[in-house]
């Protein structure tokens, strides 16, 4: 499984941005898909994941700004985001999971000018 995401750049405190993440390859049933980010010198961290059933679950941080959602049909995950902040600034990562194996996209950069 290859995932390819797309949608990051640069955008001021505020704006929003949509990133989409397609997963191509051998698909049979892919479970939990999701994003991560990490920020210059920090650890790679959850933002939001979405089950094939449609439960969702987010960091704390970005609660009430981001919305994760998926299309099981085109085995994608999209993560649009507003009122984006500084802190917000990250290279993001589309994640899937199946057959118990994880999968990781490489990355997309998002960069929020204050």
């Amino acid at each position: 499984v290859q995932l390819q995401a797309s949608g990051g750049g640069l955008v001021q405190a505020g704006g929003s941005l949509r990133l989409s993440c397609e997963a191509f390859g051998i698909i049979r049933r892919i479970n939990n898909m999701g994003w991560y980010r990490q920020a210059p010198g920090k650890q790679r961290e959850l933002v939001a994941a979405v089950s094939r059933a449609g439960s969702t679950n987010y960091a704390d941080s970005v609660k009430g700004r981001f919305t994760v959602s998926r299309d099981n049909a085109k085995n994608s995950v999209y993560l649009q985001m507003n009122n984006l902040k500084p802190e917000d600034t990250a290279v993001y990562y589309c994640n899937a999971d199946q057959d118990a194996h994880e999968y990781w996209g490489r990355g997309t950069l998002v960069t929020v000018s204050s």
